[in-house]
């Protein structure tokens, strides 16, 4: 490998050749001093919300009349904004609305649509930039660039309100942005002079910022202050790839290069990490992808973890109590053995037919993916890319997906009218 380069991302440099270690067996940190109580007492959890949760899912759509929804407010919004169209009719994704070209010949490893967002679009790239961009009122353009990484950029967030972005570079600092002129309000660096790697708001509390590195080490920052929570840090086996916190902020998962995943209970009284789980997904193989869905769809009702994991599948997991204990659900084939590719839950639930999940491949497609469907999973497979699909995601309504490759360009696909 080479010294100072984060692998996965060059292609050029060091090839995609990677030598990689043995993992530990799997550990259940149960008697982990760490997983005691703040007063030394072992923690007692029953199986608690998320199976609690489940079962009241289910018990509310097994007594409601056949064909009948599950009564929240959420999914109302998403049948109707569904519509009364089969699955197939929903992902129906095939013309290209726009292509940006910004960062050609550099790798996009993630891209993301603002939060409650149609139109507004950020993505990072290898040459140590970030974009945002708008999408309408046409033409899509290019609305500020982020410059001031003196490394690739592995990762960003948007904030809640969509008026901040942070980013991890290999340049080893995490800075924070103001999305509408793109200046840089602070830079915080990795006190052990490390690459960062990703990074993720804490969802109830977005002073706080999760990052991972690659020392192994995940750490908790307090961004209004720049400095580290007491507390709010834990080593894993390899370097951290990938984080996802479920929608309460309660629980994070984070994965790494030598196959693990981790899950950590977040105090949000201190932002402390408490380690809890861990699972070998398979080893020597990266977690380049964690997503956490709390509610897919009425036939998919389980909490669950979408994971990209280097093995050509993407996999899927229900998460089974509260700590974040994963049980494999489901797997899908695709073409994944080395790069860092990336995959989402679709943000609106289907009614009509199971629901689905998209990710990239490495042979330049984009898959959608039914996760009820037992035989001819594929809903769509988008072609375009010159290299392959890193990252993919959704705006708020569905009707753009955009895509990023290895190769820097970024696809904004829209929703065939029918």
């Amino acid at each position: 490998l080479c010294p100072g380069s984060w692998f996965l991302f060059t292609q050029s440099a060091c090839g995609m050749a990677a030598v990689w270690q043995q993992v530990l067996a799997v550990d259940d940190f149960d008697e982990d001093p760490r997983a005691q109580g703040a007063r030394g007492h072992r923690r007692s959890v029953s199986r608690g919300s998320y199976q609690l949760q489940a079962q009241m899912n289910r018990a509310v759509y097994d007594e409601r009349p056949p064909g009948s929804l599950v009564p929240t407010s959420v999914a109302e919004a998403s049948r109707a904004m569904a519509g009364d169209t089969t699955l197939s009719e929903n992902y129906a994704f095939a013309g290209m609305h726009h292509i940006f070209d910004q960062h050609v010949d550099s790798a996009v490893p993630r891209l993301q649509f603002a939060n409650d967002d149609k139109h507004l679009l950020a993505c990072c790239s290898l040459d140590g930039t970030l974009s945002i961009m708008m999408l309408s009122p046409p033409p899509a353009s290019v609305k500020v660039t982020l410059k001031g990484h003196a490394g690739p950029v592995t990762d960003f967030a948007w904030s809640l309100s969509n008026d901040v972005i942070v980013s991890t570079s290999l340049d080893g600092t995490l800075r924070i942005w103001n999305t509408e002129d793109g200046r840089c309000i602070r830079e915080v660096r990795d006190p052990e002079s490390s690459e960062l790697l990703c990074c993720t708001f804490q969802p109830m509390n977005n002073n706080l910022t999760v990052v991972g590195n690659s020392k192994h080490h995940l750490q908790v920052v307090n961004i209004s202050t720049g400095k580290k929570v007491k507390g709010g840090s834990s080593k894993l086996t390899g370097r951290v790839l990938s984080l996802s916190f479920d929608a309460p902020g309660r629980i994070l998962w984070a994965g790494d290069d030598r196959g693990s995943i981790f899950s950590f209970l977040f105090d949000m009284a201190t932002g402390k990490l408490t380690k809890a789980k861990r699972l070998v997904v398979s080893e020597g193989s990266s977690i380049c992808s964690i997503s956490a869905r709390s509610w897919i769809s009425r036939e998919a009702r389980d909490p669950s973890l979408l994971v990209n994991a280097c093995v050509n599948k993407l996999l899927l997991y229900r998460v089974v109590d509260n700590e974040g204990t994963l049980q494999l659900k489901r797997s899908f084939p695709i073409q994944h053995g080395s790069q860092l590719v990336h995959s989402i839950f679709c943000p609106l639930m289907s009614f009509r037919q199971g629901a689905c999940v998209v990710t990239g491949s490495e042979d330049a497609c984009v898959y959608f993916f039914d996760v009820e469907r037992n035989t001819k999973a594929i809903v769509n497979k988008l072609q375009g890319h010159g290299g392959p699909v890193l990252d993919v995601s959704f705006n708020c309504d569905e009707s753009l997906l955009a895509s990023a490759d290895s190769t820097g360009m970024v696809i904004i696909w829209r929703r065939e009218q029918k």
